[in-house]
């Protein structure tokens, strides 16, 4: 078993770390968040106090941390502590630039490193069934896996540096396109005076068909376990998907790629967070759309 460090022990990495102990590996987690590192030693973690403590005797250094910044700042000291050839696996959701920055340094400081951001939530991460989407050398996705198998069950290799990032932003760019046109689509029916049973009965079997309306449906009634069903409770948070448009803009941007849908789901998200609905799940853009946010 392995020596891992665990740092960012949020709503995402507090599971992640959890299932990591529970496998047997010596797990020493790192938060500034007191009560989320208590939480941490409750499932089997070890409690640290500094980088140097967390990452000095580690074989593999894990992170999950809020934004591209936070990843610069975290891997600058890691790298100052962390024993030459200790693999560093970060799966936070981050700019693309970013990532293939700090990915190169740590390389050239002699630690290998791949971008892992994930999906599948809060509860993906508690069950052990997240989607790691990855970037980085073939040796260094080799020697990641067995630990993203812990914690996940589809671990993709996206390519080099970054790619994992690239994937993660494009799929969530998606899926929040996906997510408003099927919003538009409940509305108009029951607008129109079909209900959202009859027309999810129908449309889960026709054309229109995708994952926002069979497994997430933001309207309430057809699929039990959606959020819209317990008034938009988080599930993936709208803040978290406006997050993932704005740092697909931004790729977009920079690689002149249109994104015209991207761009206008990105709008209607900052609407949402301007309402101050963003701690809805990302489904609740019905409320928005039926015009009840």
């Amino acid at each position: 078993m392995s020596a891992i460090a665990f740092i960012g022990l949020g709503n995402m990495g507090l599971g992640m770390a959890s299932n990591l102990a529970k496998a047997g590996h010596s797990v020493r987690a790192l938060d500034i968040n007191a009560a989320a590192l208590a939480k941490a030693v409750d499932a089997g973690c070890v409690k640290t106090a500094n980088t140097k403590d967390a990452v000095g005797t580690a074989d593999v250094v894990v992170t999950m941390l809020p934004a591209g910044k936070h990843v610069e700042m975290v891997y600058r000291d890691v790298m100052d502590h962390a024993a030459m050839g200790t693999l560093f696996i970060d799966c936070s959701t981050i700019d693309v630039e970013t990532a293939r920055k700090v990915i190169a340094e740590a390389e050239a400081g002699g630690f290998p490193m791949i971008d892992a951001p994930v999906s599948g939530g809060v509860g993906g991460a508690t069950a052990g069934t997240l989607t790691f989407m990855c970037g980085g050398t073939e040796t260094a996705f080799s020697r990641a896996k067995p630990v993203l198998d812990i914690m996940g069950k589809n671990i993709f290799h996206a390519g080099g540096a970054g790619n994992g990032q690239v994937a993660k932003i494009a799929n969530n760019m998606l899926l929040g396109i996906h997510m408003i046109g099927t919003c538009e689509a409940f509305n108009l029916a029951e607008k129109l005076g079909l209900d959202a049973q009859t027309f999810f009965d129908i449309a889960s079997t026709a054309s229109g068909q995708n994952w926002s309306m069979t497994s997430y449906c933001p309207a309430p009634g057809p699929v039990e376990t959606a959020p819209s069903n317990r008034d938009y409770q988080p599930g993936f948070a709208a803040a978290m998907m406006l997050k993932d448009l704005r740092l697909a803009q931004d790729a977009a941007q920079s690689a002149r790629a249109a994104t015209p849908l991207g761009a206008q789901a990105m709008a209607l998200y900052t609407l949402m967070e301007a309402r101050g609905a963003e701690g809805l799940d990302f489904s609740g853009i019905m409320k928005l759309i039926d015009g009840s946010l």
